[in-house]
């Protein structure tokens, strides 16, 4: 199973930087993109063809789905369009959130059931997708998101936080991961922290060192945020291997 960071700039993009999305592919089987932020469709091109890849959402803030207007555009009208609806999982709304921002008319809702096979979640519900199995959970995050358990045909398991504050249910998702991809968009300074939104690099590495993670790979970190010292404070609460994810970044989980 293979993990590629197409983009993981926190809550804005930066210079050259993509919003939230990541490529999970298991050999044989249908690519699955999840989250799909600004910036992210263009890196995707350099990856997988757009109109073969299935999409899931953790959450419906524009940093992590309002580049699926764009494959809309190239699902319909590039040179071969797709022949297929994508499967699409997101939280409740995801179709009229996604269809107002693609529509060309204020006010006015683009139908995209005819490109998207449109499904949303329920809390704790697992799914197979790409030949692997995709548990979606409820995590501590205004609106309804979602962190997700990414398991692989060989028992591989990725956790994906999504956005989230600390929470119990982020600690079962993560679980003896072999890799948690956490978010930390802020050091710990309570100045810089409202309550129940995003993590700090001490609660990320407090939630690794819980759930019993191999490796912590940090991410969503804003460009306004000091990545370094987010990764020194993660480091400082997990004893494991803990990194910083960059766009581009591939993990291969064998």
């Amino acid at each position: 199973m293979r993990l590629t960071v197409l983009g993981c700039s926190g809550s804005v993009g930066g210079p050259g930087a993509a919003c939230s999305g990541y490529l999970l592919s298991v050999p044989g089987e249908q690519p699955v993109l999840v989250d799909c932020g600004p910036g992210v469709f263009g890196e995707l091109q350099r990856v997988a063809d757009p109109s073969n890849v299935a999409v899931v959402l953790s959450h419906l803030h524009a940093d992590h789905c309002l580049d699926l207007p764009a494959m809309l555009v190239w699902r319909r009208y590039a040179p071969e369009p797709a022949r297929q609806r994508a499967p699409l999982y997101g939280p409740h709304g995801t179709a009229l959130r996604i269809g107002y921002g693609s529509s060309e008319f204020p006010g006015q809702l683009d139908d995209i059931t005819d490109t998207f096979d449109v499904h949303e979640w329920s809390d704790d519900q697992e799914i197979t997708l790409g030949g692997m199995r995709i548990r979606a959970m409820n995590v501590n995050h205004p609106p309804d998101t979602f962190g997700l358990r990414i398991t692989g045909p060989e028992g591989q398991v990725i956790a994906y936080s999504g956005d989230t504050a600390p929470c119990d249910e982020l600690i079962d998702l993560a679980a003896d991961a072999d890799l948690f991809l956490c978010e930390a968009s802020w050091t710990h300074a309570p100045s810089e922290r409202p309550p129940d939104l995003h993590m700090s690099g001490i609660e990320a590495g407090e939630a690794a060192t819980k759930a019993n993670v191999r490796t912590l790979a940090i991410t969503h970190v804003a460009p306004w945020s000091d990545s370094q010292e987010i990764l020194a404070e993660a480091r400082s609460t997990f004893s494991g291997p803990t990194e910083l994810v960059s766009q581009g970044q591939v993990f291969d989980l064998t």
